[in-house]
Parts: C-alpha cells; structure tokens; sequence
C-alpha cells in the first residue's frame, strides 16, 4: 500500500507510520489509513504553511525546546535552498537551563547557508530573573560558526530580512507560550 502526506520532516513521517500502525493493529485498513493520511491537513502551528510570497515559504511552528527546534529545522531544509529560521525563546529560568543544548542542537542542524534569527525572551510575568537573553543564545551560536543574528524586538524582523530573502528560501518562525505568536507569524506573512 502507497502511503502519501503533506507534513514535512522525519518526525512527522515516524508519527504517521507509528499512527498506521496503531489503527492497522485495532482493525482498520491500511487502504483507509493511507486515504485518510493523503488529506490530513495536520495540526494548528505544528509546521503549518502560511502560504508563499515573491518565492519565501513561510512556516509557523510551536517548536519551543532544543530538539524540537532542531527537528523543525531539519524538517524545511529539504524543500530550502535556504533556511531563514527565527526563534522566540520563552521563560528566562528554561531559556537558562536549556542555554547549552539550545546552542548545540540548532548548531548541529543548521547548513552552512541556513540562518537562525532571534528575538529577546518572551516574558508570561512573575518574579523571574532576567539575568539571560536571547542574544546570549546568538553570541554562542555565531562562536560554533552559525549565521546568527539577534533581532531584539520581533516587530523589527521583516524590515531587517525582507531585502535579504530569496525565492527558494523558507522562513521558518518558531516559538510557544506567547498567544500572540499566531497573529505575529500572519503579520510577518502579510508585510513580506
């Protein structure tokens, strides 16, 4: 049985066999299975297509931890001849905690022409120490020799990258926890 989908990346074809299997398993056919998988149009900010503008596919993604970044980024690179990637990181205590794996995961999965962008720390309230910024994050990832750029207010990101893409390119925007992110991603989309 041929089996089709129009998700991107090796997680999200594992999720798909893994799924097929389930319902193989408890009766349902894999000629259902593979109908059913061909139109799924797969789940709200989890590598949804906003659409494509002068050539740049935009990407809204909820990655928000170092291997679902990386995963993320490896999922678009195949349809990239480059990959603009931009991150919110959210929490100063886990942006902290995670500072190590962030930079390593993402700088072992950017290419040589990718680029990761970032924007400062997203902040829900409380009596956080904001002793760690995104920029820490760029700083460290541009010392392993990634294209990293710190872009502080993500209000700021289409006036500094829109003269720089390329058709071919997909901007990939990743963040969660901030409900705002939604409207940011279909903004950036619109200003393109």
């Amino acid at each position: 049985q041929a089996f089709q989908m129009n998700a991107l990346g090796q997680h999200s074809a594992e999720n798909a066999a893994a799924a097929v299997a389930i319902a193989n398993q408890i009766g349902v056919s894999l000629e259902t299975c593979s109908k059913s998988l061909s139109s799924y149009e797969g789940i709200y900010r989890r590598h949804q297509i906003l659409g494509e503008k002068n050539g740049v596919w935009v990407i809204d993604d909820y990655a928000h931890n170092p291997a679902k970044c990386a995963a993320s980024i490896r999922a678009c690179q195949p349809i990239a001849k480059r990959l603009i990637a931009w991150f919110q990181p959210h929490g100063y205590k886990p942006t902290r905690f995670l500072r190590n794996d962030f930079v390593q995961e993402i700088s072992d999965a950017l290419r040589p022409q990718d680029e990761i962008w970032m924007s400062e720390i997203f902040y829900a309230g409380g009596t956080a120490v904001k002793d760690i910024s995104a920029n820490d994050l760029i700083e460290d990832l541009k010392a392993k020799g990634s294209q990293a750029k710190f872009i502080e207010n993500r209000d700021d990101l289409v006036s500094h990258l829109k003269s720089n893409l390329q058709e071919g390119d997909v901007l990939l925007l990743m963040g969660a926890r901030d409900p705002s992110l939604e409207d940011f991603s279909k903004k950036v989309y619109q200003e393109l």
